[in-house]
């Protein structure tokens, strides 16, 4: 996502500052710092307090979603999002609503922090790529070129971090009923790659990749064309980024996260089952209970997907939406509200279309 341009007083005002420093490192013999360097740690720090703040926001929806996603259907505990909250109360107290989020959190913030700056970088080489090709300088992202940029940073992220997002999902679940407990983060990793081996850690990877390109990539390139499509239509009053407000860019990044979660939605379902499969102990949530209780047997992502229709119908594949569609909205426009007002207080001057 590209931050907004300085202004001409401020850009002269760093710029001098910013010689001052370089002559007097030279004067004492000391390499002056990269500015590049700089600016790619402020954006991935931006990306990193953006993820953890918004995924904290919504903590208690996100693990109803979960809960909701995987649960047996013949043992039903959970039966909306308002008697799914009251029953998590009632059961598992204040901490059971925000069950996995420190894992979450753990995996968020290096998850958005890398995305954000691929992000960035791959829309600085597509943009250079396309302008070289067309023979204009001046020519600007498209909206096929934005997906392309914010899907290549989907899947770069969500592989970098997958074994946590795995085991995220385990801890979820399981209640203080379960079997066998997994004590964090590093007692579950541990715990998977020695009962079910390193492959189980990226139990579901297939449908999560290809669930990236609606999601993610409609979530950059939904966001970048309406900052656009406001900046350019001058009934709007905006000249540039820098005066969109911070509700503006809120309702672009809402509309932009309805419009991605609700596309890949299905994939997120498939993907959180197949991350169960093999559990052993698993939590009685996905097992149900008594006579009910079988474990999940998925051999693959068409298989889960053929299984869910058939035994549950094809409503199964929407389990979880609404709670889903409660938190997504404000969780994606916080993130990259977030992302831009940090890039702001930090100064950062990184240039992809302008």
């Amino acid at each position: 996502m590209a931050s907004e341009d300085v202004k001409t007083s401020e850009s002269a005002v760093s710029t001098i500052v910013n010689l001052a420093e370089e002559a007097k490192l030279a004067r004492e013999g000391v390499k002056a710092p990269s500015y590049a360097i700089l600016s790619i740690c402020k954006s991935l720090v931006a990306g990193g307090v953006a993820g953890g703040l918004s995924r904290t926001a919504v903590a208690p929806l996100e693990r109803l979603k979960i809960l909701l996603q995987v649960q047996n259907p013949h043992s039903i505990k959970y039966n909306g999002t308002v008697q799914g909250l009251k029953y998590i109360w009632r059961t598992e107290g204040f901490r059971g609503l925000f069950k996995g989020n420190g894992t979450n959190c753990a995996r968020i913030v290096p998850n958005s922090a890398v995305k954000f700056f691929s992000y960035e970088q791959a829309s600085k080489g597509i943009l250079y790529l396309y302008q070289q090709q067309t023979g204009n300088e001046d020519a600007q992202l498209t909206p096929l070129l934005r997906l392309g940029a914010g899907a290549c940073a989907g899947i770069i992220a969500m592989s970098a971090t997958y074994p946590m997002d795995m085991v995220r999902g385990r801890l979820t679940v399981q209640t203080e009923n379960s079997p066998y407990q997994y004590r964090g983060m590093f007692h579950a990793l541990s715990t998977v790659l020695r009962q079910e081996g390193p492959r189980a850690l990226y139990k579901g990877w297939l449908p999560s990749v290809i669930g990236v390109v609606p999601y993610v990539g409609l979530n950059f390139a939904v966001y970048e064309s309406l900052k656009d499509w406001l900046i350019k239509n001058p009934q709007f009053g905006f000249v540039d980024n820098s005066e969109l407000s911070v509700t503006t860019r809120l309702a672009c990044g809402a509309a932009a996260g309805t419009v991605g979660q609700t596309v890949a939605y299905p994939l997120d379902v498939i993907r959180r089952r197949m991350q169960m499969v093999g559990w052993k102990d698993a939590a009685s949530v996905v097992t149900g209970d008594g006579r009910n209780k079988a474990p999940l047997e998925y051999t693959g992502m068409v298989d889960a997907f053929r299984k869910t229709v058939r035994h549950e119908g094809f409503g199964a594949l929407y389990k979880g939406l609404v709670p889903n569609s409660v938190k997504v909205v404000p969780s994606i426009a916080i993130a990259f509200v977030t992302y831009e007002v940090v890039k702001d207080i930090l100064g950062v001057e990184i240039r992809i279309s302008d």
